[in-house]
């Protein structure tokens, strides 16, 4: 063999060792963008096809708990065995796991290679935020974990990745957990009932987020409370004008109008109008009232009690849970513990938006990219 030939020979070499140790790099980017792509309803290109999964299997199943069992469903990718596990946790809607943008997500994680559990949170899907998700969450990762003989990661919508956090500042949860992925979370309840009040939160830096509030997060807290802002003998009926409002039910929302008496139809138009005087006084005294309540699901009172790997993902122009949130998680995490923390402007809440450069772009792949590494190894 000639010197020439053992250079090239050696090249070539070089060559296939950087291609296999970057092949697993590659992958995850790839799968990343094909998330992306699908959550934007954007068809997936050609060669990236090729890295996601052609058919993916769904069941239902029952996760046992202290507290009974909760429905769940499993989203498998055909022909993959021993796929790392991860639970996907919805947030505060009243279809559950059966919402359709979470459905579309956990189905495109699957096409990945990881095998998805989204459990559904019966107190989340009724519209309330309390620590009693934050057992469910954590007793779903351990049920999860026996099932896959692994760690699973675990990834929170919104409210519920608060929640997923605080079930990782508990050892017997964190012990099964890979790691928590939190999207659009909060990080102090009270922060963010004062942000429904005034459109305004304050970041780590002191600097203040000036941002209208979306109707949303005040409507929930009126509906979790409706003792709080409605004469007793008028709840019943005002909380399935607001039920229906929150569903996005109009011709319910109207069926149940119909049923209001002129005093309580008054009232119905006066808690709609969330930053009417009167509401936002109310609003500030059920914050009040309720503030031990709201500490109970504020990840940011023991965040140095997490152990795991966290991400934390929020859109820049969240106006349900402001971006500051995350600001302040990532500041009260230990610096060994998070893995990352992306305001992205390409996402609102808890689902795609516009984009408005390739630099952010390849931002948010790259960072969707570290957490399916992450939840693969």
């Amino acid at each position: 063999m000639t010197k020439s030939s053992r250079y090239s020979l050696g090249a070539l070499a070089l060559v296939v060792v950087v291609l296999l140790a970057s092949w697993h790099w590659v992958r995850a980017h790839l799968q990343a963008v094909a998330v992306l792509k699908t959550l934007s309803h954007e068809p997936i290109p050609l060669p990236v096809r090729a890295v996601t999964a052609s058919n993916v299997l769904t069941q239902d199943v029952a996760i046992p708990t202290a507290s009974g069992a909760l429905r769940g469903r499993l989203y498998s990718p055909a022909g993959v065995s021993h796929a790392p596990g991860m639970v996907i946790v919805h947030g505060v809607h009243h279809l559950g796991m059966n919402e359709p943008r979470l459905e579309l997500f956990a189905s495109a994680m699957a096409s990945c290679g990881l095998q998805v559990l989204t459990p559904e949170l019966p107190a989340i899907a009724d519209y309330r935020i309390g620590p009693e998700s934050v057992s469910a969450i954590g007793e779903s990762a351990r049920w999860f974990a026996q099932q896959t003989g692994d760690k699973v990661s675990v990834l929170g919508l919104s409210f519920s990745g608060g929640l997923a956090l605080l079930a990782a500042e508990q050892p017997a949860y964190a012990a099964e957990m890979k790691m928590v992925f939190a999207v659009g979370s909060q990080a102090n309840m009270q922060r963010v009932a004062r942000y429904y009040r005034t459109g305004q939160d304050l970041r780590p830096d002191g600097s203040v987020q000036i941002l209208a509030a979306h109707e949303y997060g005040p409507l929930v807290m009126e509906y979790e409370h409706m003792e709080d802002f409605v004469p007793t003998a008028d709840r019943l009926a005002l909380s399935s004008v607001l039920k229906e409002h929150l569903y996005e039910d109009s011709a319910g929302e109207q069926k149940a109008l119909q049923t209001l008496t002129p005093a309580q139809r008054r009232i119905a138009t006066q808690l709609l109008k969330t930053a009417d005087a009167r509401t936002v006084t109310l609003l500030a005294a059920n914050e009040t009232k309720h503030a031990r309540e709201m500490d109970a699901v504020s990840p940011d009172r023991n965040l140095q009690a997490v152990r795991v790997p966290v991400f934390l993902l929020h859109g820049e122009a969240d106006n349900v849970i402001p971006s500051a949130e995350t600001l302040w998680l990532a500041q009260g995490l230990r610096p060994q513990v998070l893995e990352g923390a992306l305001v992205s402007p390409l996402i609102s809440h808890v689902e795609m938006g516009k984009s408005p450069g390739a630099g952010d772009e390849w931002r948010l792949v790259d960072f969707i990219a570290r957490m399916m590494r992450q939840a693969e190894q």
